[in-house]
């Protein structure tokens, strides 16, 4: 079997372990449905590459208005890889303790909120801390984690808690521990992670079970739409919408910092 067919087939595997927690993501939607319709927002935080889900839940096509992406850039910025902003200063500030509660000074939270936040190995401080002060705040918070690689890996928090120990519900991408699936012959590591296909998998699972929520409930979400689905105009208005949407519902996360 080739390399590519053996990915092929532990990403299948990675659906089938997504498919086991269908009645978690259906708490998860649920939570964040509960939290849309009450017009609040869905934090949804993650360092490293972990910020690929969170783009992945907003915004982007199939996506609407209620989540609120908190990506620090310092945290995620890997395209120079080294040099200044290179990836030795992003791991280093990802175990900074101190640096979620800056990061959520800028956000007047509220009562219903919720939040998602996300770590593979649910160890680093900055995730671990900022589901902590999302949980201080009285905000339910839904960690996603590869369950078999945090339970390998060492917590760096200051009380060696992890995200799961702050989070109300925990979701699994399935990933092994060190994340590469494949082993190549006469190479001593592995390679091609899965946590990040695992993990679309369940963003995107908990995306459509809200969506469907909000609309069962009389507010369908206004979903970015391509031109080629809905016509040019009818996307414009849709992303126009949904982009004035989006301020509305943040707007009142700032107006009342130190008030």
């Amino acid at each position: 079997m080739t390399p590519a067919l053996q990915y092929l087939d532990a990403s299948q595997g990675l659906l089938n372990r997504v498919r086991d927690q269908l009645p978690l993501i259906q708490q998860a939607a649920d939570l964040f449905a509960q939290t849309i319709l009450a017009g609040q927002m869905v934090h949804v935080f993650g360092s490293g590459h972990s910020r690929i889900l969170v783009e992945e839940m907003w915004p982007r096509y199939g996506s609407f208005p209620g989540f609120n992406p908190i990506v620090e850039l310092s945290l995620t910025f890997h395209n120079l890889v080294v040099g200044a902003n290179g990836q030795r200063q992003a791991m280093f500030l990802e175990n900074v303790s101190g640096l979620a509660n800056r990061i959520l000074r800028n956000f007047d939270l509220k009562a219903g909120d919720s939040a998602l936040v996300i770590s593979s190995s649910g160890c680093n401080v900055v995730p671990v801390e900022m589901a902590e002060e999302f949980q201080k705040r009285g905000v339910k918070v839904v960690g996603i984690i590869s369950t078999v690689h945090s339970q390998a890996s060492t917590s760096r928090h200051r009380d060696g808690k992890k995200l799961q120990d702050f989070s109300d519900i925990v979701l699994d991408t399935g990933a092994p521990v060190g994340d590469a699936m494949i082993k190549i012959e006469n190479l001593d590591t592995p390679v091609a992670p899965g946590s990040t296909v695992g993990g679309c998998l369940l963003v995107n699972s908990i995306k459509a079970e809200v969506a469907d929520r909000l609309t069962k409930a009389g507010q369908p979400p206004k979903v970015l739409t391509a031109g080629a689905v809905v016509g040019a105009a009818k996307a414009t208005e849709l992303f126009e919408a949904a982009y004035d949407e989006h301020a509305r519902r943040i707007a009142p996360y700032y107006a009342g910092l130190g008030a």
